[in-house]
């Protein structure tokens, strides 16, 4: 079966809720009035059978307009900023509301909004609700639709990367909806949905990646190995995660504006052992440090001494002296020098 995509349309003009409103209200003075009166003529009025039954007829059409103008009290609508309002008449969409007014509509419309009582980890959602959308307070939910930027804040996930190493990461969303129609009719529960491929794409990237530089692992797809990463790439692997969620989600009508690395870290199992291979492979880079100053300082100190002609030495006290001076440098403790008062042979 093809699947049927809803067009929006944007509903234009129709700010004319103030004065529906007074026009309700002047009708609401004008029918109790009407029932006053009424009642007055029926009981001074006797032996007229038409006058009885017109005013008898007025009583009713005013108790009736009482009793049910109510419902014209429906059709007014108020949007704020960056608010829209998604309208159906019996079960057909008619338009979306975008721009901030006070407005009237046919009373019968409805608004829809399947999200409006999903709580998720974001801006834009009351406080004091639970994340399974469960409400705390007796308020009920606006069926008003955000057009503000938001930001999504996922829960953590454990993934690992391309090198089978289980890493934490969290991810925060900044999402915004520019198609109120699609976001409404295409998907089940847009928030949901933007929550589940977040997680998805995620999964996704984070499996190129390894968490820090490996040696042969190609992360670009050129099929030539790189230093991507997940910890130092962040930017490259934050723009991935845009561009995978983007993809997801735009038959909902939702734009992502920016996906970013909040949380990152070795899953706590092998966190400790990581952790010493990052340690072990520091003081290896350290000591290569040390030694190579130290080789340079040996060298030096043999051309000057060569270069000034401060002592001759021979080729076995060269190498006790180099010995001396690397044992001397590349120690982690400092040198105990022992004094020679007699002579060098």
């Amino acid at each position: 079966m093809q699947e049927k995509n809803v067009e929006e349309k944007i509903i234009q003009g129709k700010k004319n809720g103030l004065p529906a409103l007074l026009g309700i209200l002047l009708l609401y003075v004008a029918a109790v009035f009407g029932a006053v009166i009424s009642g007055i003529m029926l009981d001074s009025v006797s032996g007229h059978m038409f006058i009885k039954i017109f005013f008898s007829l007025i009583m009713f059409l005013c108790l009736l307009v009482i009793a049910l103008g109510w419902i014209l009290l429906c059709g007014l609508k108020v949007l704020k900023p960056q608010e829209a309002l998604v309208l159906t008449l019996f079960g057909k969409y008619i338009g979306t509301l975008k721009d901030e007014g006070f407005y009237f509509l046919n009373p019968f419309c409805s608004s829809v909004n399947p999200a409006a009582r999903t709580r998720l980890s974001q801006s834009g959602d009351v406080n004091g609700m639970n994340t399974s959308g469960a409400a705390a307070g007796q308020e009920s939910p606006s069926k008003k639709i955000s057009l503000k930027i938001m930001t999504l804040n996922n829960s953590r996930q454990k993934i690992n990367d391309c090198l089978g190493n289980p890493v934490e990461i969290g991810i925060a969303v900044t999402w915004r909806i520019v198609n109120t129609a699609k976001a409404v009719f295409n998907v089940d529960n847009y928030k949901e949905f933007l929550s589940l491929q977040c997680d998805s794409a995620l999964r996704n990237i984070v499996r190129i990646y390894p968490y820090d530089v490996a040696q042969g692992i190609d992360t670009t797809g050129d099929g030539q190995a790189d230093e991507g990463s997940l910890r130092g790439s962040s930017e490259i692997v934050a723009a991935k995660i845009r561009d995978e969620i983007q993809t997801k989600v735009q038959e909902a009508g939702i734009e992502i504006i920016e996906a970013r690395i909040t949380y990152l870290a070795y899953a706590p199992e092998i966190a400790a052992v990581m952790l010493q291979r990052q340690q072990a492979s520091a003081i290896i880079d350290a000591r290569k440090m040390i030694v190579d100053g130290a080789v340079s300082m040996v060298e030096m100190a043999l051309e000057r001494l060569s270069e000034n002609h401060t002592v001759e030495l021979d080729e076995e006290r060269k190498a006790a002296m180099v010995s001396n001076l690397l044992v001397v440098l590349c120690g982690n403790h400092d040198a105990q020098p022992v004094v020679n008062s007699g002579s060098l042979y």
